[in-house]
């Protein structure tokens, strides 16, 4: 995957050098270009962004800088062999950053970041390059960063790790939070690792006993227990088909009843046991 990302923080992105995705880049899976967006200014300061038409407070990131960077960025991607380029401009106003969004990026080849300042990018840019390729606006998360760089590390690191040979155990995502199949909509419960005892707390005796089935129901329980407690409005997304025998008794059991629809609904006298 060849990744380019337009930024006037490159410096921002010095993550991308270390961890899974500093190791994916040095072993040639992750192919990064951070591109200063102040290279593309014609004037003295350098100058990225004006007053916004209609007035308001903040400023808006201009037009030509964003277009000579992205016009650049592509003529270079494509000359290298690139292809396939898709837009991803982090914005609060855009799609939920979900799994499922990961896995669909994870499968581009080539990924382009915008991430703004201030009020964000002259409209006009989105417009434009959309006429081009495939753009994704998306938001990871209800809340407002001063830019969109941090975003962009998220979104990478979602994306990266998820690509072949990254993870040093291919099934190591399989049964993450969120993960496609069994664990959509559902997150992951707790994990424990030696010693069998910490400050008198021992683990689960399930997970030692040896027996793989009842080792995995207990974690799916407890994907259940925390979903139910932490996200109960996953519970109730949730397509009824994935739950079996033993989730709804599960289920019933933290306080959960099924709609005549099949959909589950937390009961209004419920008393977690």
């Amino acid at each position: 995957m060849r990744l380019d990302v337009v930024t006037i923080f490159p410096e921002y992105l010095e993550p991308l050098n270390v961890s899974l995705v500093g190791k994916a880049r040095a072993r040639g899976q992750l192919d990064v270009h951070v591109h200063d967006l102040r290279e593309w200014t014609y004037d003295r300061h350098n100058t990225v962004d004006d007053t916004p038409y209609g007035g308001g407070p903040g400023m808006v990131m201009k037009t030509d800088p964003w277009g000579d960077a992205l016009d650049q960025t592509l003529a270079d991607g494509f000359e290298a062999g690139a292809h396939g380029p898709v837009l991803v401009v982090p914005t609060p106003s855009g799609r939920p950053f979900t799994q499922e969004l990961a896995v669909e990026l994870s499968e581009r080849p080539w990924l382009i970041f915008t991430p703004a300042r201030y009020e964000g990018i002259d409209r006009r840019v989105v417009d434009e390059y959309a006429t081009r390729m495939p753009v994704y606006e998306v938001s990871i998360g209800d809340y407002v960063l001063a830019g969109g760089e941090a975003a962009v590390l998220v979104i990478t690191e979602a994306v990266a790790r998820l690509l072949p040979g990254v993870l040093g155990n291919a099934e190591s995502h399989r049964d993450d939070s969120f993960a496609p199949g069994a664990m959509a909509n559902l997150l992951e419960g707790p994990v424990y690792t030696k010693p069998p005892e910490w400050r008198g707390r021992a683990i689960p005796d399930v997970l030692v006993s040896g027996h793989h089935g009842k080792i995995a129901r207990w974690r799916r329980d407890e994907a259940l227990r925390r979903t139910a407690e932490n996200r109960p409005d996953l519970i109730e997304r949730c397509d009824p088909s994935v739950f079996d025998k033993k989730d709804r008794e599960t289920l019933s059991i933290l306080g959960w009843a099924p709609e005549p629809g099949g959909r589950f609904w937390r009961r209004p006298d419920a008393v977690e046991e």
